[in-house]
């Protein structure tokens, strides 16, 4: 059997479309086509349920990816790092959003890049979750830290874990707002009520984009309303919104586990403390089939059991 036409099956089988696999493997669709064609004749047994929208797999194509895919990806691994690479010299990529990957995936997987004969080297890109999962479908990563769920057969998903937003500002600043606003917590912790939420679109905002993504989901979940301010300061990378609230530069949404140690040392005050807090989910995506690969399910275990540990 042709190993060509075997890459481009399971290359369909997981995008479950032969347009989106034609442009994965950088051939046109009749092209693809032609080949599952070929291969469907060679077995005497149909692969793929054609579909208004891509394609569906039969039971025999299900048993064909599953056998194969883990064999091709190892070949391709191969045929990228050379033959003298043995498992314990596999590299893993990893890509994921810049902040909750350095802060808390990376450290976790340092543990796996040792000397105990089940180790691998270790590369990690930082991206959107569009980018991410784009890259993680077309091979350019083995593993992928999103926000989003991915759709279809090509990718599958796990739930990582959930972290909570807090609104912060430096103290300064929620003293500005609490003598604005004229009622306020009174105890002095820059606490606010629920009513004096339209005092907060006084303050200036920092956030990772012009859209203020962190800011109008926390306004959504908690006041049920949309942000009055814009942007004061816009950079994308949440350890400086950090950064720029700490200075003073406006009231940000940030991850808890990112301003725990600003929130302990009082560098930074929380504004309001519903007792529901916006959350939001993380999802530990590979391609389908690759746990098959025991880097790749090694790294992914160790994520899940390290999550545990991140509540």
């Amino acid at each position: 059997m042709d190993l060509a036409l075997l890459r481009t099956f399971v290359t369909v089988h997981r995008a479950g479309s032969f347009t989106r696999a034609a442009a994965l493997l950088g051939l046109s669709q009749p092209a693809v086509t032609s080949q599952i064609r070929t291969l469907e004749r060679q077995l005497g047994r149909p692969l793929f349920l054609r579909q208004a929208r891509g394609v569906t797999p039969t039971t025999m194509g299900d048993e064909l990816a599953h056998k194969a895919a883990p064999h091709l990806d190892a070949l391709v691994e191969i045929a990228e790092t050379g033959p003298d690479n043995d498992s314990s010299l596999r590299t893993l990529h990893l890509a994921g959003p810049p902040e909750f990957t350095a802060e808390r995936a990376l450290p976790a997987l340092t543990e796996l890049t040792g000397d105990d004969g089940q180790s691998f080297a270790l590369r990690a890109s930082f991206g959107n979750a569009e980018e991410t999962l784009e890259g993680l479908a077309a091979g350019h990563h083995d593993l992928a830290i999103s926000t989003a769920r991915p759709r279809g057969a090509l990718l599958t998903a796990t739930t990582l874990c959930d972290e909570e937003h807090v609104l912060v500002a430096a103290p300064h600043r929620a003293e500005q707002i609490r003598s604005g606003s004229g009622s306020g917590s009174g105890s002095g912790s820059g606490k606010l009520d629920r009513m004096d939420a339209p005092t907060l679109d006084d303050l200036p905002v920092v956030e990772v984009h012009e859209s203020l993504p962190f800011v109008s989901r926390y306004w959504a979940s908690v006041f049920d309303s949309r942000p009055a301010a814009s942007g004061s300061v816009i950079v994308p990378d949440l350890r400086a919104v950090l950064a720029c609230a700490t200075a003073g530069a406006g009231l940000a949404v940030l991850p808890r586990y990112l301003c725990a140690l600003a929130l302990e040392r009082g560098e930074v005050v929380p504004l309001h403390e519903p007792a529901v807090p916006p959350l939001r989910t993380y999802f530990l995506v590979v391609r389908t089939g690759t746990l098959a690969m025991p880097h790749i399910a090694r790294a992914h275990e160790w994520l899940h059991r390290a999550a545990t540990g991140w509540g």
